[in-house]
């Protein structure tokens, strides 16, 4: 089959690279420019590298504009894939191609649609998360599915690593899809759109811990919020500390939430729903990092107690 590729960072230039692999002709590859946004920075291998060294034609573009489709028109695709594209695409678009188009899709439909589904997901406590290959609709991430391939989630899983190994299911997932529409057996399952979750596009206030969630819930969310992603951070005496490592502690710590205490070998911080009870558990906070990039220790650098705030003051 003739297909167009739109893809960006490291998902779409690993879609890029199974089409490449495949047995199908990828006659046009479509990209965003280099982004120095803070998640678009991230996992940034280039599409417009990797195709230019096959040799695909490449068209640079913000957004699937008229220019897009008459290139896309002009290649004659029999199918078109999506593999992390940040823009509308008009029905004009993915409806052009003989056998529609194809979106990617990091999460297991119909929950997670939108934006960082893998984190958000670790973040939610979600035991598995997966990849979806969809036909594109009108809507968000709500098409048919064709592909699901799914993940377990490790008790001790980091943000980056399942996002890694989510990215490994692409060439598998979109060589099974390929197989199913060339050869006539493809089955569409539609999606039940009441159990459709969506997560909005994360930013730097995203990372700011919330005193008020239970211990279990933020030892997810530091794990989350791994190297290379904005780590989770909170307020110190005025400073912004960043939480590299923590745990749920062994012992109940009752008080005021945020309200850190010197404990079993680091930071105890009062958390949870009414903490005054002394029911909860605390997040133990292990290793910390402040605004000059050293790390320290969490019961050296919480040796004078205080509070973790929200904010500078």
């Amino acid at each position: 089959m003739r297909i167009v590729s739109f893809g960006y960072q490291t998902w779409g230039h690993k879609t890029l690279q199974a089409l490449i692999d495949s047995d199908h002709e990828v006659v046009l590859s479509v990209t965003h420019p280099t982004s120095e946004q803070s998640y678009k920075a991230i996992w940034n291998d280039s599409v417009e590298e990797l195709a230019r060294e096959h040799g695909i034609p490449v068209h640079l573009t913000e957004r699937a504009d008229a220019e897009t489709i008459d290139l896309v028109k002009r290649a004659e695709p029999a199918l078109i894939v999506v593999g992390t594209w940040y823009t509308w695409m008009p029905a004009e678009l993915y409806n052009l191609p003989t056998h529609g188009t194809l979106n990617l899709h990091d999460s297991l439909l119909p929950k997670f649609t939108g934006f960082s589904p893998v984190l958000w997901a670790l973040i939610s406590g979600e035991s598995e998360i997966g990849l979806t290959i969809h036909r594109m609709d009108e809507g968000l991430d709500t098409g048919d599915i064709l592909v699901q391939h799914a993940l377990p989630v490790g008790p001790k899983a980091t943000g980056t690593e399942l996002v890694e190994a989510g990215i490994e299911l692409i060439p598998g997932a979109l060589h099974e899809a390929l197989t199913a529409i060339e050869s006539g057996t493809a089955r569409w399952r539609p999606q039940n759109k009441a159990e459709r979750t969506y997560f909005h596009k994360r930013s730097a206030r995203d990372s700011r811990i919330d005193w008020s969630w239970t211990a279990g819930d933020l030892e997810r969310f530091v794990r989350a919020l791994s190297e290379p992603y904005p780590r989770a951070y909170a307020y110190y005496r005025g400073e912004c500390v960043e939480v590299l490592e923590a745990a749920v502690s062994e012992a109940r710590y009752g008080g005021t939430p945020g309200r850190v205490i010197v404990q079993e070998g680091g930071g105890a911080v009062v958390c949870g729903p009414d903490a005054h009870r002394g029911g909860n558990h605390g997040l133990l906070i292990l290793r910390v990092r402040t605004a000059d990039g050293r790390e320290h220790r969490a019961a050296e650098f919480f040796a004078r107690g205080g509070y973790l705030t929200d904010a500078a003051d």
